[in-house]
């Protein structure tokens, strides 16, 4: 969850992150191929590393965009919207695009539209949901231990986040216990298992 900015990934960036890129990317991008429009939702918890695999599957597909539900998150209590509108308006045919979500002053920023031919990677915790898994061509849920999650997220976002930080996975766990993403992911990105050492890969 990043309310301020779009990260870049860091120098360095831990090994556990790198094995998913580096292993999961042209995995994904074999299996979307045949969809002439791919769609691939990308879930986890805050400070999962789905951000930089997003990033790195959205570079690999020909021609796909990016959404981040960071941009449009109607504030610190807004994951249910936001997750709403992956299906509502990112997925939608006739003009599709989200509105952005002004942190600053908290309230709706610009819309930004989107190319209903080109394929899309929507990352974020509430992207994969039951509707819109229904919609979508693949979903990945991306899995990392509490703790870790914790400390890169705070790393990354700096410790503004960290008030918000217990009353974000309440939400989190409201979602989870309500849609299962992870159950209704093509494949998961275990990286709590990555990061013992252990290959954390699960094919549903």
């Amino acid at each position: 969850m990043r309310p301020d900015a779009t990260p870049d990934p860091a120098p360095g960036r831990q090994p556990e992150t790198a094995h998913a890129i580096v292993t999961h990317v042209p995995r994904i991008v074999d299996a979307v191929a045949v969809d002439a429009r791919p769609v691939v939702l990308i879930d986890g918890r805050s400070g999962s590393g789905k951000t930089t695999l997003a990033r790195a599957l959205a570079a690999a597909i020909d021609g796909a965009q990016l959404v981040r539900l960071d941009d449009f998150y109607p504030g610190w209590d807004g994951l249910d919207a936001g997750s709403a509108m992956v299906v509502a308006d990112v997925m939608r045919m006739d003009d599709p695009g989200w509105r952005g979500w002004d942190w600053n002053v908290g309230r709706p920023g610009t819309w930004h539209p989107l190319d209903a031919a080109r394929p899309l990677v929507i990352e974020g915790c509430g992207a994969l949901s039951r509707a819109s898994r229904a919609l979508a061509t693949f979903g990945v849920w991306v899995e990392l231990d509490a703790p870790t999650r914790k400390q890169r997220a705070l790393a990354r976002d700096g410790e503004g986040y960290a008030p918000y930080w217990d009353r974000w996975a309440t939400q989190e766990d409201e979602f989870i216990a309500r849609e299962h993403p992870r159950s209704l992911a093509d494949l998961v990105i275990d990286e709590t298992a990555t990061a013992s050492g252990r290959v954390g890969t699960q094919p549903q």
